[in-house]
C-alpha cells in the first residue's frame, strides 16, 4: 500500500468514525481506537512503514500533541475559576501527588514490575488529557462549573504528567533518587521556569505584534501554527520535555489578554484539533499487533480495574476533603471521568524508546536490561487503559451526570436573545412544559418583567463577552436571535453556531428578507428563519398585542396539521415541535409539513366566550 492510499484511508476512516460517534452518540475515541487495529490487522499497514526510525514519528506526535494542548490553552479562560479555582488547584495538585504514587502501588500490585517502571507508568497516568476529555463533554454536555474543572483538569495535568515522568525517568538514569534528586529539583526548577517564561514572553510578544497589525489576516493561521511548531521545538531545546508547558502557557495568556481578539484562530484551531485527535489514535492504535495485546491483556485489565475503582475515587476525593466548592454529587463524577488520551500514549512511547537506547548503551547491566524488557510491554498496556478508560467512562459519564442532575438527556432548551411580550409569553408556555429557556436582554424593565413570570432572564448583550463566557448554557440547545435589531440577530446567530451548531441557531426573518442583494446581510452571515411561514416581528407583537396565546396540540394520524389549520385558521403561527427522538425545536421557517405524531406549540387566537 502507497503512503498516499494509507493517508487516504486514515482521513475517511477518521471521518467516518466522527461521523458514526455524533449519529451514536458514542466517544469519538472508541471508534478511532477500534478502526486503527482493524486498519492495521486487515491491511498489514503501519504508519512506521512511511516513517523513517521511530524519532520521526515520535516527533510528530509531539508536535500534533503541542497544537492540541495550544488549542486548549486558548479555552482556558480565568473567569471560569471563579467557580471552579479551588477545585481545580486541588485535582493538579494534590490529587496528581496521591494518583502518582497509588497508580505506582496499583501497577507493582497487579504487573509485578521493577519499582522503577512502576513509578515511570505512575507519572504518566496521571494524566487525562484534552484529546478524550473533550469529546466526552461534548457528548453529555454537564453544567458549566463541571465542565470548567474538567477541562482545566484535562488541559492543566497533561504537562505536568509529562514533567513528572521526565523526572521518574532521570531517576531511573541516574540509578535511584539518592544518587540524583539534585539533578531532578534542577531540572523540576528549569522546566518551570523555562515552560512559564517561554510561553509567557511569547505570548506578550504575539499581543503587541497583533496589536499593531504587523501580521496580515491571510497569515494568522499559518503564523500561529508556527508558533506553537517553534515554541515546543525551542522550549525543547532549552530543556527536554518542557514544551508541552510552554504552549500551554502560551494559549492560556493569549486567552486572557484583553487588547485583541484571538476567537477566529480559537476556531480554526478547533477543526484542525478534530483532524488531529483522529489521525493520531488512528496511527499508534495501528501500531499495536495483536500478539503485544494478548501478551500484557490480562494484567492490563486487572490494572485497568485499580485505576478506575481505586485510584481516581480516592484521588479526587482525598484532594476535595473540606472543600465547600464541590459537592459530593460533583464530587462522585468527577471520581468516576478520568479517561487517558494521546499524551499518554505518545509520552509512553518515547520513555520506552529511550529506556531502549540506554540499555543498549549499557550492554553488560542486567539490570537495565530487564528494565528495557518491561518498558516495551509499557506501550500496549497504555493502550488497553486508553480503550478501557475510554470504554467505560465515554459510556457511563452522560448516564450518570444526568442520574446526578449535572446535565440534561437531551438539552434541547432554549436560549432567546430578547425579551419583549411575546417572548415571555411563548418562553413562559415552553417552561410550564418542563422545557428549559433562558431569555437575555440588555433592557430592565424587561428582564425584571421575565423573572416576575418565573423565567430564567439575564439582563445580558447576547453579543457580549459575558454571555459567551460567564453565562451557564446547560440544557439549553437552541438560540433564537429575536431582538429587534436584524443585524444583531444575523451576528448572534454567526456567534453562537459554534456553541450550539450551525443547525440549531436561529433568527426571526428580517425585514429585508426580499430586499434586492446589495442591501441585505449576506446569507452565510445569518442563522436559519425560525417559525413556520417565518413570520416577522411586527406579525408576532401584533398577534399577541391583539390576545393570541400559546397552544399545545398533538399532530397525529387522527388530527393531522390540516386538522389543526381548519380548526385555528391559517393566521395561527407554528412556533416549535417536540417529540421523543430529536426532543424540542423550532419549526423551520421553510418548512412544508411537519410528520406526524409529534407536538407542536403554536400562537393561535383566544377563544372568545361563544366559541
Amino acid at each position: 500500500m502507497s503512503f498516499v492510499v494509507y493517508l487516504s484511508f486514515l482521513l475517511g476512516l477518521a471521518v467516518f468514525a466522527q461521523w458514526i460517534s455524533w449519529r451514536l452518540k458514542l466517544p469519538s475515541i472508541l471508534l478511532l481506537l477500534i478502526f486503527g487495529f482493524g486498519l492495521s490487522f486487515f491491511t498489514g499497514t503501519k504508519i512506521d512503514q512511511f516513517l523513517h526510525g521511530e524519532d520521526a514519528l515520535l516527533s510528530l506526535v509531539g508536535f500534533f500533541v503541542a497544537i492540541i494542548l495550544f488549542e486548549g490553552g486558548l479555552t482556558l479562560k480565568l473567569s471560569e475559576l471563579k467557580e471552579a479555582g479551588t477545585p481545580v488547584v486541588r485535582l493538579c495538585s494534590v490529587a496528581v501527588v496521591i494518583a502518582f504514587v497509588l497508580t505506582t502501588l496499583a501497577a507493582r500490585w497487579t504487573l509485578e514490575y521493577h519499582w522503577q517502571i512502576c513509578a515511570l507508568l505512575g507519572a504518566i497516568l496521571v494524566v487525562t488529557g484534552p484529546t478524550v476529555v473533550a469529546p466526552i463533554l461534548r457528548l453529555i454536555q454537564p453544567r458549566k462549573k463541571v465542565a470548567s474543572i474538567v477541562k482545566w483538569e484535562g488541559i492543566i495535568v497533561d504537562p505536568i504528567g509529562a514533567v513528572l515522568a521526565v523526572l521518574v525517568f532521570q531517576v531511573i538514569q541516574g540509578g535511584g533518587l539518592n544518587n540524583s534528586w539534585e539533578s531532578v529539583l534542577v531540572s523540576l526548577l528549569k522546566t518551570t521556569v523555562i515552560g512559564v517564561g517561554f510561553g509567557f514572553g511569547l505570548a506578550k510578544l504575539v499581543e503587541q505584534a497583533l496589536k499593531q497589525h504587523l501580521i496580515p489576516d491571510f497569515l494568522e493561521s499559518l503564523f500561529f501554527l508556527a508558533l506553537v511548531a517553534i515554541a515546543f521545538a525551542g522550549s525543547n531545546l532549552l530543556q527536554h520535555e518542557s514544551g508541552l508547558l510552554t504552549v500551554t502557557v502560551l494559549g492560556v495568556v493569549l486567552a486572557n489578554q484583553k487588547s485583541v481578539s484571538v476567537r477566529h484562530i480559537l476556531e480554526f484551531k478547533e477543526h484542525l484539533r478534530v483532524l488531529i485527535i483522529s489521525l493520531l489514535f488512528l496511527m499508534l492504535s495501528g501500531r499495536i499487533g495483536l500478539e503485544a495485546l494478548e501478551a500484557v491483556w490480562f494484567k492490563g485489565l486487572m490494572f485497568l480495574l485499580a485505576l478506575i475503582v481505586v485510584v481516581r475515587p480516592l484521588s479526587v476525593f482525598l484532594s476535595n476533603l473540606g472543600s465547600t466548592q464541590t459537592d459530593f454529587k460533583e464530587q462522585l463524577f468527577l471520581s468516576l471521568l478520568a479517561p487517558r488520551g494521546i499524551v499518554a500514549a505518545a509520552v509512553t512511547s518515547v520513555f520506552a524508546l529511550e529506556l531502549e537506547h540506554f540499555a543498549h548503551k549499557n550492554p553488560d547491566d542486567k539490570f537495565l536490561a530487564g528494565l528495557a524488557n518491561q518498558a516495551e510491554q509499557l506501550v500496549p498496556l497504555v493502550f488497553i487503559v486508553i480503550l478501557g478508560t475510554v470504554a467505560f467512562y465515554g459510556l457511563l459519564a452522560a448516564p450518570l451526570a444526568r442520574k446526578l442532575g449535572l446535565s440534561h438527556k437531551n438539552p434541547d432548551g432554549i436560549l432567546f436573545a430578547g425579551a419583549d411580550p411575546w417572548i415571555v409569553l411563548v418562553a413562559k408556555a415552553l417552561h410550564e412544559e418542563g422545557h428549559a429557556v433562558l431569555l437575555l436582554d440588555t433592557r430592565y424593565q424587561k428582564i425584571a418583567a421575565a423573572k416576575m413570570e418565573g423565567l430564567a432572564a439575564e439582563r445580558a448583550n447576547i453579543l457580549s463577552e459575558y454571555a459567551e463566557e460567564e453565562i451557564d448554557f446547560g440544557g439549553l440547545g437552541h438560540l433564537i436571535a429575536a431582538t429587534p435589531n436584524d443585524e444583531v440577530n444575523s451576528l448572534a446567530s454567526r456567534e453562537f453556531s459554534h456553541r450550539f451548531g450551525k443547525a440549531n441557531v436561529w433568527q426571526l426573518t428580517p425585514l429585508d428578507v426580499d430586499s434586492h442583494h446589495s442591501k441585505t446581510v449576506a446569507n452565510h452571515m445569518r442563522g436559519r428563519f425560525c417559525f413556520l411561514g417565518g413570520p416577522q416581528l411586527g406579525r408576532l407583537e401584533t398577534f399577541v398585542r391583539r390576545g393570541g396565546v400559546v397552544k399545545k396540540t398533538q399532530l397525529t394520524d387522527v388530527f393531522t396539521l390540516e386538522d389543526f389549520r381548519n380548526t385555528h385558521g391559517d393566521d395561527a403561527i407554528i412556533l416549535f415541535q417536540h417529540d421523543d427522538e430529536k426532543g424540542l425545536r423550532p419549526v423551520a421557517a421553510e418548512a412544508e409539513d411537519i410528520s406526524e405524531p409529534t407536538t407542536v406549540y403554536a400562537l393561535v387566537k383566544e377563544p372568545t366566550p361563544e366559541s
